[in-house]
């Protein structure tokens, strides 16, 4: 597929404007409703089961039966299905739009053919599995003019929109670094016991695209997100959520630099603590800027906290005027005797109708939704390439070329920006 210039980021990303009637309504008349097929119904499937209940659905898709069976029952005419290539082949005609909840190995196949066949697309977050999947995802997108979000539902809150208008505000200065992080040890399972798959269970289609183990219920239906080759640890489940204030406040693009530290790696298994620095390069009024990623909270987040007394969230602004602290409804500025009589701008960002809402009329040919892919990718992209550099051990950094997805210093990286996909699920 042919690369295309990236279209410039700025804050209309994040917003959510009036453009269409019907915006802030909560139903649809018959006529107005989407068809939508949802592939993937259990654990954070069942979010969009009811986020988007409003639309009719036509198809409803899972590997496992023990997680979609109650909304097989609760949907029953909706057609059913246990493999997705099946459900496109039947019935794309049929189908408007595509939600896919999906294990993260497995979000790139049906996103993709969603997209290839001018589906609109719901994406749970990461978007994909890999860097250069969730470009090719972004791309196709646009090419297609298809309305897309992802599954970043706390974009929606109405206290990130005061962050944001506080950080561009200026108040604090030029940021110069912002600190981001998520407070988990998960990671590094035991290993896995292998038995035969339950009942109800189509076990090669869940592994997809994946190099293939027998079934593991240390794999399936959850514990999947700490193995590399099914998930993407908690960077990857985390970063798209925690990120988000920092790409939006910000207008962050691409970063130009990568480096990462951590625990002994394992080849199979995801860590339980990891430190990412990313430098962003210089964009439009704003100055270059270094984000640090910790899946752990930073050493400069905890000697912060001791220092101002204050209870932090996951993220921290650093400016040239001093240190905005938030989570994603709140934000303390520091030192607290400078900013004493600081008054918060007028709002400007409007209130998102409901983050399923946005998707729902972006489809209807409304306001493109606030988490579309343009908007997105670049997230999606920042955290993996910070678990891609860690996998090859980065600890002194390399630089990273966001045009062509490569690095001019190793192409050691490339076998984690680009997948192999398993022998018949090629694309």
């Amino acid at each position: 597929m042919k690369r295309r210039d990236m279209l410039k980021t700025t804050a209309a990303l994040g917003l959510f404007l009036p453009g269409i009637s019907g915006l802030a309504r909560g139903e649809d008349s018959p006529n107005e409703r989407l068809n939508v097929a949802l592939v993937g119904l259990g654990n954070q499937g069942g979010y969009q089961v009811n986020g988007l209940k409003s639309q009719n659905y036509v198809a409803l898709c899972d590997c496992d039966e023990r997680m979609g069976g109650k909304v097989f029952e609760a949907y029953p005419d909706a057609k059913k299905y246990f493999d997705y290539r099946k459900m496109f082949d039947e019935m794309a005609n049929q189908i408007d739009a595509v939600a896919v909840s999906t294990p993260d190995h497995s979000h790139f196949h049906p996103a993709f053919t969603a997209l290839s066949l001018n589906k609109h697309l719901y994406l749970e977050k990461p978007m994909a599995h890999s860097v250069s999947e969730c470009r090719i995802l972004t791309e196709l997108a646009r090419e297609k003019k298809r309305a897309t979000q992802l599954g970043m539902q706390r974009h929606a809150n109405p206290g990130m929109r005061r962050i944001v208008e506080a950080v561009k505000s200026g108040v604090i200065g030029d940021v110069t670094d912002v600190y981001v992080w998520i407070n988990s040890s998960r990671g590094m399972p035991e290993p896995l016991p292998f038995e035969p798959a339950p009942e109800g269970v189509h076990w090669d289609v869940w592994v997809g695209p994946a190099p293939f183990r027998e079934f593991s219920s240390g794999l399936c239906p959850y514990k999947w997100r700490f193995w590399w080759d099914y998930g993407t640890g908690e960077t990857g489940n985390w970063c798209c959520h925690n990120m988000d204030m920092a790409f939006w406040a910000l207008d962050l693009t691409y970063p130009e630099f990568v480096s990462a530290t951590g625990p002994e790696r394992d080849a199979e298994r995801t860590p339980q603590a990891l430190e990412s620095v990313l430098k962003f390069p210089a964009h439009g009024n704003r100055k270059a800027v270094t984000m640090h990623w910790g899946q752990g909270m930073p050493e400069y987040a905890k000697n912060f906290a001791r220092e101002s007394g204050l209870k932090l969230g996951n993220t921290l602004f650093v400016g040239t005027r001093g240190t905005l602290s938030c989570d994603y409804s709140r934000f303390d500025l520091w030192p607290s005797d400078t900013f004493s009589q600081w008054q918060a701008p007028e709002p400007t960002i409007p209130n998102s109708p409901g983050f399923h809402r946005e998707w729902i009329d972006a489809c209807k040919g409304g306001t493109p939704a606030s988490c579309n892919f343009d908007y997105s990718g670049k997230i999606a992209e920042a955290g993996l390439l910070a678990n891609a550099a860690y996998r090859i051990g980065a600890k002194e950094g390399i630089r990273w070329n966001a045009e062509t997805l490569r690095s001019p210093d190793t192409t050691e990286i490339d076998a984690y920006t680009y997948p192999t996909y398993r022998k018949g699920w090629e694309i």
